[in-house]
């Protein structure tokens, strides 16, 4: 590495505290009593519907069906301000389902997509893992659509759509063209074990817990990244941590191995009280290493997230008084620094 590193002799120490910690903060709750089950509309079958019927008659029924969400799918796959109570954009749709791609496309989703019973099993444990914690928080409709390789996501409030041709899986063979927009490091989570992290990330992200305008350094951005990760701790208590954060398993093993030296970067660099985010965000978005940690480009990224996360884990096991909500609602990243006494 850059910077000077000694910890391998107690690699093996810190893979025991935090086995054990795990232990702790990871505890399992019994959600077989909450009445809830998922059942997600595929509105991608749906939408291709239209092929083989009147377009109006279809049009009028997504509509009905769907409401504000087959608005903003026509709007944002034709990349135009349609108003769809006007008939002229059936010519675009035309166009659309004739082409190769678009055919091409569906045949590689219904392929990987024959039903969703799996998802629909993950999210219904996932969103009852939700209504523990928070009983009146509504639960959002689920949609799958393609968009093109545009959105992987659609957040309405109230729905929540999943764009199935962004989770092909990795060695989809659509993904190589498409590196500029998604590059490999990125792309390699396309998967369908990643639909239903992402969709509860994006739900505490957007609906729940939205992130203050006023946190604007890095220890600020740490530890709200930080209890969101923790909060999908509590939700998906059976998904890999590498899958939560979008990892490979050896950035999870580097990130483990270089802890300490990680921190002590952090705090030589004076970045904890940082607040030009040029200077911050190589920290916090998604790429494939850490330029200036690491040898041969074999950091991990988004280490000020991973960091909060561990800050966070630490911050509620020494304080078992503390809630998941009363957590959440903590906005003091300084109380919750020096409340966890982190020093790896």
């Amino acid at each position: 590495m850059d910077y000077n590193i000694k910890t391998k002799q107690i690699y093996s120490i810190i893979l025991i505290s935090l086995s054990l910690l795990g232990c702790k903060h990871n505890k399992k709750v019994d959600v077989s009593d909450i009445q809830l089950n998922v059942k997600i509309e595929r509105f991608d079958r749906e939408f291709d519907a239209m092929r083989s019927k009147q377009y109006a008659q279809q049009a009028a029924y997504l509509k009905s069906k769907y409401g504000s969400f087959y608005d903003y799918y026509i709007k944002y796959l034709l990349q135009e301000q349609v108003n769809t109570n006007d008939t002229a954009y059936f010519g675009l749709l035309r166009q659309i389902f004739s082409g190769r791609p678009y055919q091409d496309l569906k045949h590689d989703v219904d392929s990987a997509y024959p039903n969703m019973d799996k998802v629909e099993a993950g999210l219904t444990d996932a969103f009852k893992h939700v209504k523990y914690y928070y009983p009146n928080q509504e639960i959002p409709k689920i949609y799958t659509y393609t968009s093109g390789f545009m959105l992987q996501l659609a957040n309405g409030g109230h729905f929540f759509g999943i764009g199935l041709d962004l989770f092909l899986g990795a060695n989809s063979r659509f993904y190589p063209s498409l590196t500029n927009m998604w590059p490999r490091y990125i792309s390699r989570n396309f998967n369908e074990q990643n639909i239903v992290p992402r969709v509860v990330e994006g739900m505490a992200r957007e609906n729940m817990f939205a992130e203050s305008d006023s946190n604007k350094t890095l220890l600020a951005k740490m530890i709200y990244n930080g209890k969101i990760m923790y909060y999908m701790d509590q939700i998906l208590p059976e998904v890999p941590d590498s899958v939560k954060i979008g990892y490979t398993s050896a950035q999870i093993k580097w990130c483990n191995q270089y802890k300490s030296a990680i921190w002590a970067y952090f705090l030589d660099q004076n970045l904890l009280y940082e607040s030009d985010f040029m200077k911050i965000q190589k920290f916090l978005n998604p790429a494939p290493f850490t330029p200036g940690l690491g040898e041969k480009n074999d950091s991990a990224p988004r280490l000020a997230v991973w960091t909060g996360w561990q800050i966070v884990k630490l911050y509620m096991e020494k304080n078992p008084d503390v809630t998941l909500q009363m957590l959440m609602k903590e906005n003091d990243a300084q109380k919750i620094l020096n409340g966890s006494k982190y020093k790896p």
